[in-house]
């Protein structure tokens, strides 16, 4: 019996066609249609890495009957066996735009279906994947993400594991509670100094890497505020950026204020086709051109934008960093792991409550980690009643209003038209888009 030995993992939809595919190979062999699909649905097992839509697959049923045509007749036979158990519309493989969703298939055929953090599944359970839920209880269960010590703490942080292991042995390295080991020495002067500097000296080497690669000289003892991960809308490299514009200006306006020097780290790729990534990625090097090459302000504040960004460098990264952003849209993110590499190597969290970051505030305590803005609760209510607008925060907000029209105004390039598209999408809406739809205001 298949099901006795093996599972197989759907890793978000795109491998979803195994479900038909194993089908076909079981009946080619002699085994009939309805065993075939109900040993599928005993090896299959789904895991849902986000609620966005281009992870949520729907493939025309044209395109399919061109590339695999042989599967074709068996999609079509799965459906019908839903649609005489579910008839609503909401649940079916194929639906009546003769589309099909990967994911109805795989929660239908598969026996397990989990979330990559508690909030992420749970979201999945009342909201995104609710008419399922309703269905198959008995089928869903979270899996928070994980990431291994072996890469992001052993292998790109010795000086800081070996420390750790004169003072708590080495059982961290396989179990990761035994970190609480450390607690007793939370108020330890000696430690906590030589914490800072094993983190100065990763600090310096990240320096060195940055001017060798762009350029741009910072200083070692300014706070490293860092994010780095895939560039999208809703984590809020955008934010990030607008609010690096308003401190820029707040240094322009208050030379005489205290403001202890800040670098703010970018690293990120984009989507191939992903115009609006771009024009993010842009407008980081746009500000990074003017504020670097400002003499006026000091050195307080400087922003570099590592190209090329990949497990190397984000090694090297990780080690050195004094801030982690973790500042996505609350209920977008579905785990994050980033921010566990970045927990990992002493830096605490600036971010929502979105993700993994849940599950790490509550770990570390809420006293340890820098929450801001909406609540994923908030963020759904709004999406799903209205009550946002964010013209009523640029009406305002003065200092938001600056921010906002130094985007169109030539202050970081003098193509005017450069940044308009940003600056709209946080104003205007633009077909099915809401204005700003990750409430970055």
């Amino acid at each position: 019996d298949l099901a006795d030995y093996a599972v197989i993992q759907i890793n978000d939809t795109h491998p979803s066609m195994v479900i038909p595919e194993l089908i076909r190979l079981l009946t080619e062999r002699g085994i009939d249609f309805d065993e075939a699909a109900e040993i599928v649905s005993k090896v299959c097992a789904y895991t849902n890495h986000t609620i966005l839509a281009e992870a949520l697959e729907k493939w025309p049923m044209d395109y399919l009957l061109d590339v695999v045509p042989h599967l074709v007749p068996i999609i079509e036979k799965l459906d019908e066996k839903v649609k005489e158990k579910y008839p609503q519309e909401n649940v079916a493989i194929i639906d009546k735009n003769n589309l099909v969703h990967m994911a109805h298939m795989d929660i239908h055929y598969g026996f397990s279906i989990n979330g990559v953090a508690a909030l992420h599944t749970e979201i999945l359970k009342t909201s995104e994947l609710k008419a399922f839920y309703d269905i198959y209880p008995e089928k869903f269960n979270n899996k928070t993400n994980g990431i291994t010590f072996r890469r992001w703490l052993m292998h790109c942080n010795h000086p800081l594991t070996d420390y750790i292991t004169s003072l708590i042995g080495d059982e961290f390295k396989t179990n990761a509670t035994a970190l609480e080991n450390l607690l007793k020495y939370k108020d330890d002067e000696a430690v906590l100094n030589k914490l800072l500097e094993i983190k100065t000296e990763a600090k310096k080497t990240c320096k060195e890497f940055i001017l060798s690669n762009t350029g741009v000289e910072i200083n070692e003892n300014s706070i490293y505020d860092i994010q780095i991960k895939r560039l999208h809308e809703y984590k809020r490299q955008l934010l990030n950026i607008l609010h690096i514009m308003y401190l820029y200006n707040q240094i322009k306006e208050h030379p005489e204020m205290s403001f202890y020097p800040r670098t703010f780290i970018f690293g990120a790729k984009a989507s191939a086709g992903y115009v609006r990534a771009k024009e993010i990625i842009k407008l980081i090097n746009s500000v990074a051109d003017v504020v670097n090459n400002d003499a006026s302000i000091e050195g307080k504040l400087k922003v570099v934008f590592i190209e090329n960004y990949r497990v190397s460098n984000a090694e090297m990264i990780f080690a050195a960093a004094d801030v982690s952003e973790q500042i996505s849209t609350a209920s977008k993110e579905a785990s994050g792991t980033g921010n566990m590499k970045f927990m990992l190597n002493g830096a605490p969290t600036l971010g929502t409550m979105d993700g993994a970051n849940v599950e790490i505030v509550q770990e570390v305590g809420e006293e340890n980690a820098f929450i801001f803005g909406l609540s994923a609760d908030e963020v759904i209510n709004y999406e799903n009643n209205g009550g946002y607008d964010p013209r009523v925060i640029y009406n305002t907000d003065d200092e938001i209003r600056q921010v906002l029209t130094e985007l169109v105004n030539g202050t970081f390039s003098s193509d005017t038209e450069l940044f308009r598209d940003l600056y709209n999408s946080l104003l205007n809406q633009n077909g099915g888009e809401r204005a700003d739809q990750y409430f970055i205001l």
